[in-house]
């Protein structure tokens, strides 16, 4: 009897007070089995900074900005090896071809809504050609991804501007670790729920090389949703075509992964490819109208590659083939754990024509993991 009483009172109290947006772990789902770096964000690779522009204008204008730097060096003269890879090509994602050609990145990463890639492109090359040592520059590869924000947003407006973009560049940081309706996260729905910037990380032990992986995701797709295993979206019935007048399905998911590990660009596009399986793990099924694309880099030290090299050999260590596994699995994990928490960080937001996406229901979702115990 005295512990049904604490039940019910547990109950009374959880559904009588708000817990506020709180990351799963915080209340008590730890996604995966790999250990995260100290602030379980893309930042916890060193030197890897992030800045967000969040425009919130009106009732119509619900986008943003945001901008993920390998280094706060001048990139286009230290460029870091990278990869693209496309898990479903519905999307506009500049620059992607000269990365698959050369095999690195030369310019911050800007993830921003689908009619304003142009303008960021046009912030990213002024941003560059700007900066002190680029004087004699005469081609950039602007690198910018996209999400189209179009339900919440009066994206046909396309309000984003370069100073918008030139801003989410300046306040990138180090210890950023914003998360849901911020940035280029504002306007975009997940899964039927209020989507945005979600952001994980996994730490290997030094048996395993000791090296991080960060991720960072815009999150605007849809599926049916599974959280760690739990089919989330079956359990609570909200998920794709569960009513054919619902398809809330298209939309997209930029996926950007950092790592200090060692890595030429053919194991980072092998390491991209592992960050969509976290994709797939949330229950996201890339459909026909999803832009999905992860773009992958190594902050190694000892991969930089110069704009300029007067030798005719470029000396590099790498991890090898055999050493890249537990790379594998910790970008699979962040990429999991990273588009989840861009759902339960994200809030409930009206914009464009007095529509309203509900946040993820976390007080429903809960008790579904009341008998999982890591």
């Amino acid at each position: 009897m005295k512990n049904f009483l604490y039940t019910c009172l547990a109950i009374i109290l959880f559904t009588s007070f708000s817990f506020g947006q709180q990351r799963p772990w915080e209340l008590g789902i730890e996604i995966g089995v790999m250990p995260t770096g100290k602030l379980n964000a893309i930042t916890d690779v060193a030197g890897v900074k992030v800045g967000h522009t969040t425009i919130i204008k009106g009732d119509s204008i619900r986008t943003g900005v945001t901008a993920i730097l390998a280094h706060g060096g001048n990139i286009f003269q230290q460029k870091v090896p990278a990869a693209v890879y496309v898990g479903n090509g519905f999307g506009k994602l500049a620059g992607s071809t000269q990365i698959a050609e050369l095999g690195n990145l030369e310019t911050p990463i800007i993830l921003t809504n689908t009619l304003s890639v142009p303008t960021a492109m046009n912030a990213v090359i002024g941003h560059t050609l700007n900066l002190e040592g680029n004087e004699n520059v005469y081609s950039v590869n602007a690198v910018v991804g996209e999400t189209n924000d179009g339900y919440l947003n009066d994206i046909r407006g396309r309000h984003v501007t370069e100073n918008d973009v030139l801003a989410a560049i300046k306040a990138a940081s180090e210890n950023n670790t914003e998360e849901g309706n911020v940035g280029a996260g504002t306007g975009t729905i997940a899964f039927g729920y209020k989507g945005g910037i979600g952001t994980s990380s996994r730490k290997l032990p030094e048996s395993l090389g000791g090296y991080t992986i960060g991720v960072l995701v815009q999150s605007n797709f849809g599926g049916v949703l599974q959280i760690d295993g739990v089919p989330v979206g079956e359990e609570l019935g909200k998920f794709a075509f569960d009513n054919q007048l619902l398809n809330n399905v298209d939309g997209s998911c930029m996926i950007i992964v950092a790592t200090d590990a060692p890595l030429d660009s053919r194991n980072l596009e092998r390491l991209a490819k592992r960050a969509f399986l976290g994709l797939a793990r949330t229950g996201g099924i890339a459909s026909n109208g999803s832009g999905d694309y992860i773009i992958a880099f190594s902050t190694a030290q000892s991969v930089p590659i110069p704009y300029r090299i007067d030798s005719f050999t470029l000396t590099q260590e790498f991890v090898p083939n055999d050493r890249v596994t537990p790379l594998f699995m910790a970008a699979i994990e962040a990429t999991e754990e990273a588009i989840i928490n861009s759902l339960f960080m994200a809030e409930t937001m009206t914009g464009f024509e007095g529509r309203t996406i509900e946040k993820l229901p976390v007080e429903e979702i809960l008790p579904l993991f009341e008998n999982r115990k890591k």
